[in-house]
């Protein structure tokens, strides 16, 4: 993907959790997220990610929900999350 000045950015995938089975998973989501933002990790991606958001779906094998956050990054701060990250 390109940005405005043409450099390309990397999405990755930066965080993902389960939810058990709730009535409202928006509703459920916002803690753990918080929580993740509150780590080191969460707020080197903060800062340095754009366009991070939160993707819900189905999970079969929990009958709950798969939380995954995604974000896109410039190609220098992909690698340095993938060393961070372990």
């Amino acid at each position: 993907m390109l940005d405005v000045c043409g450099i390309s950015k990397v999405k990755v995938e930066v965080h993902s959790f389960i939810m058990g089975d709730v009535e409202d998973p928006d509703l459920y989501v916002a803690a753990p997220i918080y929580d993740w933002q509150q780590t080191d990790l969460g707020k080197w991606c903060m800062e340095h990610g754009t366009d991070l958001v939160y993707h819900i779906s189905a999970d079969p094998n929990t009958f709950g929900y798969r939380v995954t956050i995604t974000g896109e990054f410039d190609p220098k701060y992909e690698s340095f999350f993938i060393l961070k990250k372990g």
